[in-house]
């Protein structure tokens, strides 16, 4: 063993080293996902309230046509995406950090995952339908 690879597992925790994980296996990554997905919501966001305050008074047909112009079924396609994933990583950092007991941990976090894609592609599903006039 080089003495390199001793220092990087000597300072690993006896779990960390059995379960091969460290500080930089996805906690970096988990990390760097909420930052660019909170980036990526802020100007949706924006865009998604100001262009809703603008439908004010439209009738329901005026706001089909409107979820059924490209470039906002595009970008409402995009807001959703990166809601949810934002919503499944905040949530994961919930549940890691408060529930304590394993199996309903693993459990609470199948759950969410579960829901959160299933709550996307519907939302997704809704847009398209709209857009290509279902």
């Amino acid at each position: 063993m080089s003495e390199n690879s001793m220092r990087s597992t000597s300072m690993r925790s006896t779990l960390g080293r059995v379960r091969h994980l460290g500080s930089a296996k996805e906690g970096v990554h988990h990390w760097w996902m909420q930052r660019l997905t909170a980036l990526a919501l802020v100007p949706l966001v924006l865009w998604f309230v100001v262009s809703v305050a603008g439908l004010a008074g439209m009738d329901y047909a005026g706001a089909l046509a409107w979820i059924g112009s490209p470039s906002v079924a595009i970008t409402l396609v995009l807001l959703i995406g990166a809601t949810f994933y934002h919503a499944q990583l905040g949530l994961q950092v919930v549940i890691e950090d408060y529930i304590h007991n394993e199996g309903l941990k693993i459990a609470a976090l199948v759950l969410v995952k579960f829901a959160m894609i299933i709550l996307a592609v519907a939302s997704i599903f809704a847009v398209l339908k709209i857009a290509f006039g279902g």
